[in-house]
């Protein structure tokens, strides 16, 4: 049986320049990313080294228009080939309606995972505690953030410090309770830096992608009717949007697998801008929140933050 052919040594350069250009793309897709480092093998630093003696007028033969070159990536060789960290498996589709007692069950199951994590315990970037979620099961509003702080990873649960006594306010004022609706993050670890003590710093892009599972089984199993986003870490992690400007995507909804999102700033944006022409935007997020899931709003409510006389 003859071997599938080796674009690389086809004596067709157009093959031998698309197979380099892809891996371009792909050394020009991890820098976008913010990777400064790509580690490899050493049969794969041989094997690259052999390509590109074998092609040295790649280069000029691409077809079409060229680009602005890959940020440098230093190569780093490790000592022996690294066995894969597995893909996470998520959960076969769930029933409409699946009963609380199988929820909560799942809820478990799925803490005990986060706990031990490779891909995330592999960073060597996050705290050791894990702070997971809070809330009831059944909620119909979910509340996703970016990573637990100080006072949440002492207390072990999310949106217990200022930022949470702040969100605990705004729930209060939609006619909730906080054990009504549901509370996470995207990223389960607080981000880790040197000499750290109660100041915190957001998830960095592979932490959020190493996460991401986590909340993405926990949105199966609750099946919200509403999630709202709090910041911009939360959108790019749920949406999937690269460097989200909260204003710029606020006060309408998007869509994530079916579920309706509501991106609006987070408490701690409050806290360090309490004016209340900014409580006001939040608030206006919440009351279209409120509006798609039917819930009775007062003209008290809609007139929270307004100036007198409005």
């Amino acid at each position: 049986m003859e071997s599938p052919p080796d674009p690389f040594s086809s004596p067709n350069p157009q093959n031998a320049w698309q197979a380099l250009r892809l891996l371009r793309d792909y050394f020009q897709a991890r820098a976008d990313r913010g990777e400064e480092r790509v580690a490899l093998t050493p049969i794969a630093r041989t094997e690259l080294r052999a390509v590109v003696m074998r092609k040295p007028s790649m280069a000029i033969a691409e077809p079409a228009p060229r680009v602005a070159p890959p940020q440098k990536l230093e190569v780093v060789q490790i000592p022996a080939p690294v066995e894969p960290v597995p893909a996470p498996v998520r959960p076969a589709a769930l029933p409409a309606a699946l009963p609380e007692a199988e929820r909560v069950t799942r809820l478990a199951a799925l803490r005990v995972a986060a706990a031990k994590h490779p891909p995330m315990r592999a960073l060597g970037s996050l705290r050791e505690i894990m702070v997971f979620a809070v809330g009831n099961p059944m909620a119909e509003i979910m509340f996703v953030g970016e990573a637990p702080g100080a006072e949440e990873e002492l207390k072990g649960e999310p949106f217990v410090g200022p930022a949470g006594q702040l969100l605990n306010k705004m729930i209060v004022a939609m006619g909730l309770e906080r054990r009504q609706v549901y509370i996470s993050n995207i990223c389960k670890f607080r981000p880790g830096m040197p000499g750290q003590d109660t100041n915190n710093r957001r998830p960095s892009p592979a932490e959020i992608a190493a996460s991401l599972t986590f909340i993405e089984q926990e949105i199966q199993l609750v099946q919200p009717k509403v999630i709202i986003a709090l910041g911009a870490t939360a959108a790019e992690g749920l949406l999937g949007m690269p460097n989200v400007v909260v204003g710029r995507v606020r006060a309408k909804f998007h869509d994530y697998q079916g579920y309706p999102v509501m991106v609006t700033y987070h408490p701690s944006y409050l806290l360090h801008n309490p004016s209340m022409s900014e409580k006001r935007k939040v608030w206006e997020d919440l009351l279209k929140a409120m509006e798609r899931l039917g819930m009775p709003i007062s003209e008290k409510q809609r007139g929270f933050f307004l100036p007198k006389g409005h």
